[in-house]
């Protein structure tokens, strides 16, 4: 299968990468560096089907890669989408509002039709690593910038596997330090740490996958655009084939589910059958 990494902000021209006697698939770059906003991630999601339908190729929908500001940092700045002339050091972020919105956004990738692509450490909710020391950063855009640009070094730090040792895990006994320093605390992320919590984001994302491996309706191609009753444009809702939905509050308040909803899974705690804000569902009807 030859995947293409190609940045490109004209859809159609891309999806001529996409034809049949060229590439199976690529990166879906354009929905990976939208804010955090249900018309900005409607307009991204229709234009993909679009553009893919006539060449039959499957779309592909990714969060982050090696090369971006991880979600858990990203969705919780004022600015939520990507440009890499923006990146700066000291940017300001909520990690908490971050991770909300990146347990949010899991759960809305992985119901739409096509590949699901997941940058390693996403799902451990890793956040982007903005304190490496100078001397250790490597990322030539880094020097490029005349040390104004952070670089991309800090989605790269090595993922951690256990709550302790010199590299968390990362190396055969646990001796080796790694490439990247990793932080202090970077344990509390580790997969030894979430495994067994099951409201970890590891949690998430393993149960995310295996409904989507069962489900039919998941495993269809059947898209359409559905309205809850009661919501606002700040809801992006849509079913995938008879009997799944797929619901995601970007408004202030929360949001009722039809009567009668069989929950499946949530990126949150609903309260009293209401989806809150900056959350995800995916219920039958």
């Amino acid at each position: 299968m030859l995947v293409g990494e190609i940045w490109l902000p004209d859809v159609e021209r891309f999806a001529m990468y996409l034809r049949p006697d060229e590439m199976h698939t690529a990166f879906n770059f354009d929905f990976m560096t939208r804010p955090w906003d249900a018309k900005e991630l409607r307009t991204a999601i229709s234009a993909t089907l679009a553009a893919h339908a006539p060449v039959g190729a499957p779309p592909t929908w990714v969060l982050s890669n090696h090369d971006i500001t991880r979600p858990v940092t990203r969705y919780g700045r004022e600015d939520s989408s990507f440009d890499f002339l923006k990146k700066r050091f000291g940017t300001p972020t909520d990690l908490a509002l971050g991770e909300r919105r990146s347990r949010a956004a899991a759960l809305l990738t992985a119901a739409l039709p096509g590949s699901l692509y997941i940058y390693q450490g996403d799902e451990l909710g890793l956040p982007e690593v903005e304190d490496l020391p100078l001397d250790a950063i490597q990322d030539p855009m880094h020097f490029r910038s005349e040390g104004v640009d952070p670089g991309r070094d800090g989605c790269r730090v090595p993922l951690p596997w256990t709550t302790d040792g010199e590299s968390f895990g990362f190396s055969d006994d646990g001796s080796s330090a790694p490439w990247l320093p990793q932080p202090e605390g970077w344990g509390r992320f580790s997969a030894q740490a979430q495994a067994d919590d099951p409201r970890s984001m590891l949690s998430l994302y393993r149960a995310a996958l295996a409904i989507r491996r069962a489900e039919d309706g998941v495993r269809s191609a059947e898209f359409a655009w559905v309205e809850l009753p009661g919501a606002s444009e700040d809801v992006l809702a849509f079913s995938r084939g008879d009997g799944f939905v797929s619901a995601t509050n970007f408004g202030v308040g929360a949001v009722p589910l039809p009567d009668g909803a069989q929950v499946l899974l949530a990126s949150t705690e609903l309260d009293a059958g209401q989806l809150p804000s900056d959350a995800s569902v995916w219920f039958r009807p």
